[in-house]
C-alpha cells in the first residue's frame, strides 16, 4: 500500500478516471453496435452524426486513439452507403 499522501490521492484519482473512461468507451461501443445493426438507411444517416460526435470527443480526450476513431467513422460511413 502507498505511504505518501500524494500517491494515495493519485490512486483515488486514477480509479475514478478509469471508471469514467470505461463508461464512455462502453457507451461508444454500444452506439457503434447499434448503428451497425441498423438496416434502415434513413435511421442510420440520422444516427451517424451523434456517433461521430462521440468518437471525436473520445479521441480528443485520449480515451481512444485518434486513428481508431477515424477508422470507425470510415467503416460506419461505408456501412451506411451500402444500405439499400
Amino acid at each position: 500500500m502507498a505511504n505518501h499522501k500524494s500517491s494515495i490521492k493519485r490512486i483515488r484519482q486514477d480509479e475514478k478516471r478509469r471508471l469514467h473512461n470505461r463508461y464512455y468507451a462502453k457507451t461508444m461501443r454500444n452506439a457503434v453496435k447499434k448503428l451497425r445493426a441498423t438496416t434502415d438507411k434513413a435511421e442510420a444517416i440520422a444516427m451517424y452524426p451523434k456517433v461521430q460526435k462521440i468518437l471525436d470527443k473520445l479521441a480528443k480526450r485520449n480515451i481512444i486513439h485518434k486513428n481508431k476513431a477515424a477508422n470507425l467513422k470510415s467503416k460506419l460511413a461505408v456501412h451506411i452507403t451500402k444500405l439499400a
